[in-house]
């Protein structure tokens, strides 16, 4: 897979799988909802800012996003590697919000419970039909 054909693959996925360094070093991975916006090698999601994960970011901001697709018979999967930022910036928090995102944030996008993690891809290992390989991004 090239860089294009990686992110028109990521950008069809509905769940991402993002891993944070914990206190003690290990790796820790959590589901995602799909990123909220892909511009260029940079991937938007949006959580809690009282989220473990986002503790870990601020201490460590390295982290790998994993997207899949399982078929019957064919699998295909992409690791990213890269840096998590934390964005509380009203700009960027603006720039992802959607409506029904007031059911978690009551105080809509200037919840300050509400954040963005803007993840800046560096390289990408993929694997598709018995291949793999690397790109960087």
């Amino acid at each position: 897979m090239d860089r294009a054909q990686i992110f028109k693959f990521i950008a069809k996925r509905k769940t991402a799988f993002i891993a944070s360094v914990n206190e003690h070093g290990y790796p820790v991975t959590r589901a995602m909802l799909a990123p909220r916006k892909i511009e260029g090698h940079c991937i938007y999601f949006s959580t809690n800012t009282s989220s473990k994960k986002v503790g870990q970011f601020i201490e460590n901001n390295k982290a790998c996003v994993y997207f899949y697709k399982r078929g019957l018979v064919r699998y295909r999967g992409v690791a990213i590697l890269g840096e998590m930022e934390v964005c509380t910036d009203q700009a960027v928090k603006d720039m992802i919000w959607r409506s029904g995102d007031s059911m978690f944030y009551k105080r809509g996008a200037t919840d300050p419970d509400y954040c963005v993690l803007k993840f800046t891809g560096a390289a990408a290992e993929w694997y598709c039909d018995l291949k793999s390989g690397s790109v960087e991004l």
